[in-house]
C-alpha cells in the first residue's frame, strides 16, 4: 500500500483586532492524506519575517524570542517530519489505511510528557549509541553552524544506522562490524560506491568525535579503508555554443514561466553564483559595476564584477518589485531543476560510469536531463578558464580557496583549448 500524503510546516494564521499577527507566531505541522487534515503544534514560535515559506524552515542565522537558533528549530522540524513519515510507512507495511486519530495517537506517543517525578538530565552512557549520536549532531551543528542540508544529511545517517541493526554499540564497529555496515549499504540500500564512501565518512566523523570525548576506546575506524571502486564524477556544464542555444531557445507560449528560470540560470552562468546566493541576492548587493555577497554556504565575502550578459539580466528586472527586495525571480531549487530539464533541448549524450560493489554500470543520458542549478556555476568556471582567465582570478570570484578543487575544471578547460586549436587543421 502507498498512502499519498503531504507534510507541511507553516505559521499559524491568527489576527488580533483584524490585524494579522506577525511576531512570535506558532509553527504548526499540517498533515494531509486521504482527503483528511491533521494539525500538530511543534512547540516553536518565530517572527514571520524570519520564516522561509518556500523552504518551510526558519531562515539561516535567525533565532526566536527564547534564543532558540534556526539550526535548533529546523533540526526539530526535520525530526518531526521523519517521525510522521515513519508512522505512515508502518501502516503501509501493515497494508492499513490509518485514521487521523491513529496518526495523531502514534505521533503523540513519541512525545509523551515526562513523568511527574523530575528526572535528572540524561547523560550519555558509553553504550547509549544513539543518544551520543544526538549529542554529536547538536554539538557539531552548533560549533560549525551547520546548514539545514547538513542536519538533513545526518538525520539520514541516523536513519540508516537505526535500520541497519538494533542495539548498536561502539564496540560493534570493529573491522567486521564496519564491513557489515558497508555490505548493508551496498546490498540492502543498493547505494553506489561513491555514496557508500560518503556515508562511511559521516560515520567515521561521529566515531572519531565520540572517541575524543572519551565515550569509547574502539578506534578501528581510523585504519578502516575499504576498497570501493569509483570514477571521478563528470562535471556537467554548458559550452558557449550550448549557452547561445539556451538563450535562443523558443519558449512555448503556455510556459512563459520558463523565461524567468532561464534568466536566473544564465545569471549563474555569467557570475558563478550558487543557487543559494542567487536566491539570497538583494538590490543592496548590487554596487554599480559589481556585486558584493556573503555566501550562504561558506560565509565568504566575494566581489564579482558584472559583464554585459549579467548586467543585461539585472536590467531586465530592475523595475520589477520582488519580495524581500530580491533582484531576480528565483523559485525553489527543486522546481528550478525540474524546469531546466524542459528548457534547453541540449541533447548531447553523456556517459556516466559508476560502481555498485564490483559491478560497473554505464548510463548514457542526454545532457539536458542532467542539468541542475549547480551546472550554472560549473559553466561559469569552465568557460572562464577556457577564455584564458587565470585560475587565481576565477577562485576569487567563486570563493574557492583550495587549488585542488579547481583542478578538474582546469583539465576541462585544457581539453576545450586543445579541441579549439584543432579547428585550424580544417583550413
Amino acid at each position: 500500500m502507498n498512502i499519498k500524503r503531504n507534510i507541511i510546516f507553516t505559521l499559524e494564521s491568527r489576527k488580533k483586532d483584524g490585524v494579522l499577527i506577525t511576531e512570535n507566531v506558532p509553527i504548526r505541522m499540517r498533515v494531509n492524506f486521504a482527503s483528511k487534515r491533521i494539525e500538530f503544534t511543534t512547540g516553536y514560535r518565530i517572527d514571520a519575517t524570519k520564516w522561509d515559506a518556500d523552504k518551510q524552515r526558519v531562515k539561516n542565522g535567525c533565532s526566536n524570542k527564547l534564543k532558540q537558533s534556526a539550526s535548533e528549530i529546523n533540526a526539530s522540524l526535520l525530526e518531526y517530519y521523519t517521525e510522521i513519515q515513519s508512522i505512515f510507512k508502518r501502516f503501509e507495511v501493515e497494508d492499513v489505511m490509518p485514521t487521523p486519530e491513529q496518526i495523531k495517537e502514534a505521533f503523540n506517543a513519541l512525545h509523551k510528557p515526562v513523568s511527574e517525578e523530575p528526572k535528572p538530565k540524561k547523560e550519555a552512557l558509553p553504550c547509549d549509541f544513539f543518544q551520543v549520536f544526538d549529542d554529536f549532531v547538536e554539538d557539531c551543528g552548533r560549533q560549525n553552524n551547520w546548514t539545514d542540508s547538513t542536519f538533513e544529511k545526518f538525520a539520514a545517517v541516523k536513519n540508516h544506522l537505526t535500520n541497519f541493526r538494533e542495539g548498536l554499540t561502539f564496540e560493534f564497529f570493529d573491522e567486521r562490524g564496519l564491513n557489515d555496515y558497508v555490505g548493508y549499504l551496498r546490498d540492502v540500500k543498493e547505494m553506489r560506491n561513491t555514496t557508500i564512501g560518503k556515508q562511511l565518512s559521516f560515520l567515521k566523523w561521529f566515531l572519531r568525535w565520540a572517541f575524543k570525548k572519551g565515550v569509547h576506546q574502539n578506534n578501528a575506524y581510523d585504519s578502516y579503508k575499504p576498497k570501493l571502486k569509483s570514477t571521478q564524477k563528470k562535471i556537467i556544464f554548458l559550452t558557449w555554443d550550448e549557452l547561445n542555444r539556451l538563450r535562443e531557445f523558443k519558449i512555448p507560449f503556455n510556459k512563459q514561466a520558463l523565461e524567468r528560470v532561464r534568466d536566473v540560470f544564465l545569471f549563474q552562468c555569467f557570475t558563478g553564483l550558487r543557487y543559494s546566493d542567487v536566491f539570497n541576492l538583494r538590490r543592496s548587493d548590487i554596487k554599480g559595476d559589481h556585486i558584493e555577497v556573503t555566501t550562504v554556504k561558506t560565509s565568504d565575502s566575494l566581489i564579482i564584477e558584472l559583464n554585459n550578459h549579467s548586467k543585461a539580466i539585472l536590467d531586465k528586472y530592475k523595475d520589477v518589485a520582488f519580495e524581500y527586495d530580491k533582484v531576480l525571480p528565483v523559485i525553489t531549487n527543486q522546481k528550478m531543476n525540474d524546469y531546466l530539464k524542459e528548457l534547453s533541448g541540449i541533447d548531447e549524450p553523456i556517459r556516466q560510469t559508476y560502481y555498485k560493489g564490483n559491478e560497473r554500470i554505464d548510463d548514457v543520458t542526454p545532457k539536458y536531463a542532467l542539468l541542475g542549478t549547480h551546472a550554472g556555476r560549473r559553466t561559469f568556471i569552465c568557460n572562464a578558464l577556457a577564455l584564458g582567465i587565470p585560475p587565481q582570478v576565477v577562485m576569487k570570484w567563486t570563493g574557492h580557496s583550495d587549488y585542488k578543487a579547481m583542478k578538474p575544471y582546469i583539465d576541462i578547460a585544457d581539453d576545450i583549448k586543445a579541441n579549439a586549436m584543432s579547428k585550424f587543421n580544417q583550413l
